[in-house]
């Protein structure tokens, strides 16, 4: 019977984005997350410094901090803060000449009269402002000098404006009588709304019969009073900052000047009352702030109240990039400010960070544990184990994908699962999976299988297998002081993950412990040795180690003991009969003995040995070489890059000869690679 439909639908709003984009590269952000991992950082830094550094194709949010800080230093380094007084001087100069050169042409003018305007103009006081001022009242002869002067008035009018309301000193250019008008009206609404906001008696309704009414002096379009305050405060604390910036004669030219705006007192009086609303309303803005300005280019007040609103947003976002406060996440970034700043480029790739982030906290690759701090989790030490594993196959190999480790045990019984056929594969063919995929193909491609189908090498899939000998393996590594003094730590964590999902992915019979031994010794799960902080404890104690690794070929009666060691150093420390750590260097003959004899012990119970010699000390060269000759072992001396392929080819070559399947000989794979191989 069929379902009755409920009604509901499973569909949920778009969470904003770009739906075409490439989803962002997981594998690249973790690898890059576990090596730092392995070094020693948390999960959480590890992620945070991979968001820092940003990807191969793209910006990291240093690189945005780099362009932000350097857009800053720009914007201060190229202007400076008297534009404004500049051209205001620039048109009272004209205008002044102007007027003498009418004063010399006009000859019918009364000789005394001529006489009294020209000392009036040659006895103008230096300072602007106050020369401004005492032609207010002066009768232009000029109708040139005349315009200029009102000009002067005009250009204050429109620049204090301008300071608040982005956008007025071009809206106002040859502003008439009814413009100036509308904008007392303005500002003495807008004053009236503040008022009411501020002692809580405003409503929605009040803010949209403003907009309704005065809507056009605000491109933001802000939807509340709220939205409006915060426009408006942002600006004029910019604005506030750029007088600070300026010197006190700057401010003081300025403010002197302020009263001629539209020849209008009125107009400074209601932008007076707007700041302290806006203040008032909105303390937490920097009204106090100023910037050191040291270009040549002059700064108009409105155009450098924006610079002033630039540099905020900038200090604002270099804020955002360093992500070092509290509770700090990429969400918190601005996109549409970054966009604004430093292009639409900058925006898409930190909206890629972003979602970076957020897909590293919902892919489960990361999780919380019981105390809160991130982790890796399974599913993330999986991923970086298979990437790990590529690349000791590349090196093994010697060519990227020449061979795949899925080869080894291919002698062996079936595991159940299937894959495409490669060349050179010996496996058998998985027949039904094979006829289904030609089936399908044809069907694909619009064919009939009733009249026949034919098999194409691209729908053969063979079964894999694993090796039928099971083997208890022993990795020890050397986690003494000089491994991570010399960066031979982080390659032997990578080789520890490398060989530990070999195992857990081809060779689910073995049974793998991973043991550290530095002053003691100590058995690890492979999420406690990735993120294993580096030891500065002076101690190699290698019969600890030896010690528990025969304890784990014991508890294997039936499994073939491998027994793979990873040291830099002679063993300088052992355990007393009683359990106490014993340490001298050089090394004591008593320490040597009993990691002899532990030697022996699992030489005994037939461990197949192989050690890994780090470094070109002599005396652990000679040590070493006589410890394998005692138990019929190897020796290999690998460079650290290729200490994992070194360790994972050890352990399949002792393991059965069907593991070498596909590898080529184990001495000569290492003899290729110029690596002592001794027994």
């Amino acid at each position: 019977m069929a379902r009755r439909s409920t009604g509901r639908h499973r569909y949920t709003p778009y969470g904003g984005g770009d739906p075409l984009a490439p989803p962002v590269d997981l594998a690249e952000a973790l690898d890059s997350i576990g090596e730092d991992v392995m070094a020693g950082y948390s999960p959480e830094r590890a992620m945070r410094e991979f968001l820092r550094r940003g990807g191969r194709d793209r910006e990291g949010l240093d690189d945005l901090a780099r362009r932000v800080a350097e857009k800053r230093r720009e914007l201060l380094s190229q202007h400076n803060m008297d534009g404004t007084l500049q051209e205001i001087r620039e048109l009272l100069d004209h205008a002044v000449m102007s007027e003498r050169g009418q004063l010399a042409r006009d000859v019918e003018m009364d000789d005394a009269d001529r006489a009294f305007r020209e000392m009036q103009l040659d006895n103008l006081p230096q300072s602007t402002a106050a020369a401004v001022s005492e032609l207010s009242d002066y009768d232009w002869q000029s109708r040139e000098a005349r315009e200029d002067y009102e000009r002067i008035k005009d250009l204050l009018g429109r620049e204090m404006l301008d300071q608040r309301f982005a956008g007025m000193k071009q809206a106002l250019e040859n502003a008439t009588d009814e413009d100036r008008e509308a904008i007392n009206e303005m500002l003495t609404d807008l004053n009236e709304l503040l008022d009411k906001h501020g002692r809580g008696e405003d409503s929605q309704e009040d803010f949209d019969e403003f907009m309704a009414k005065h809507g056009d002096f605000f491109p933001e379009n802000p939807q509340n009073v709220d939205e409006l305050i915060d426009a408006l405060a942002q600006r004029a604390a910019a604005a506030q900052r750029m007088l600070n910036s300026m010197s006190r004669e700057q401010r003081q030219e300025l403010m002197a000047l302020s009263q001629q705006a539209f020849g209008s007192p009125a107009l400074m009086e209601q932008l007076v009352q707007l700041d302290a609303n806006l203040q008032a309303l909105r303390p937490g803005e920097d009204w106090s702030g100023s910037e050191r300005f040291d270009g040549e280019q002059g700064l108009g007040l409105g155009d450098g109240t924006g610079v002033l609103q630039d540099i905020a947003d900038l200090d604002e976002l270099a804020d955002q990039l360093s992500q070092t406060y509290d509770g700090a996440r990429m969400d918190d970034l601005d996109l549409d400010k970054l966009a604004r700043q430093l292009g639409p480029e900058a925006a898409v790739d930190a909206r890629t960070l972003q979602r970076l982030e957020q897909a590293l906290r919902d892919s489960g690759y990361l999780k919380r544990s019981s105390d809160g701090q991130l982790k890796l989790s399974p599913k993330a030490m999986r991923q970086l184990g298979r990437a790990l594993l590529r690349d000791v196959a590349s090196r093994m190999s010697g060519r990227q994908g020449q061979r795949d480790l899925r080869q080894s045990g291919a002698a062996g019984e079936r595991s159940g699962a299937t894959r495409a056929w490669e060349f050179g594969d010996t496996e058998p063919w998985d027949v039904t999976r094979t006829v289904t995929n030609a089936v399908q193909r044809v069907v694909a491609d619009g064919g009939d299988p009733r009249t026949g189908v034919r098999l194409h090498i691209d729908d053969v899939e063979v079964t894999e297998t694993e090796a039928r000998t099971q083997a208890a393996v022993a990795l020890l590594v050397d986690t003494s002081f000089s491994m991570a003094m010399d960066g031979r730590w982080v390659p032997m964590k990578r080789t520890a993950l490398a060989l530990h999902t070999l195992i857990r992915s081809r060779f689910r019979g073995d049974d793998l412990q991973l043991i550290t031994f530095g002053r003691y010794a100590q058995s690890m799960d492979i999420d406690q040795l990735t993120a294993l902080d580096a030891r500065w404890d002076k101690g190699t104690n290698l019969h600890h180690g030896l010690l528990l690794a025969n304890r784990h070929f014991r508890k294997h009666p039936n499994a073939q003991p491998v027994l793979l060691i990873v040291t830099d150093g002679e063993p300088t420390s052992h355990l007393e009969p009683g359990g106490e750590v014993y340490f001298e260097y050089p090394p004591h003959p008593l320490t040597v003995a009993y990691a002899v004899r532990e030697l022996d012990n699992a030489g005994r119970l037939g461990a197949q040995t192989t050690f890994f010699r780090l470094g070109d000390d002599p005396g652990l060269a000679r040590f070493i070489d006589s410890m394998a000759r005692r138990v019929d072992g190897r020796v290999v001396s690998p460079e650290l890059d290729d200490l994992g392929a070194a360790v994972v080819g050890s352990y399949l070559g002792s393991r059965s000869p069907a593991g070498l399947s596909g590898y080529g000989h184990y001495g000569d794979w290492f003899g290729g690679r110029g690596f002592w191989v001794g027994s």
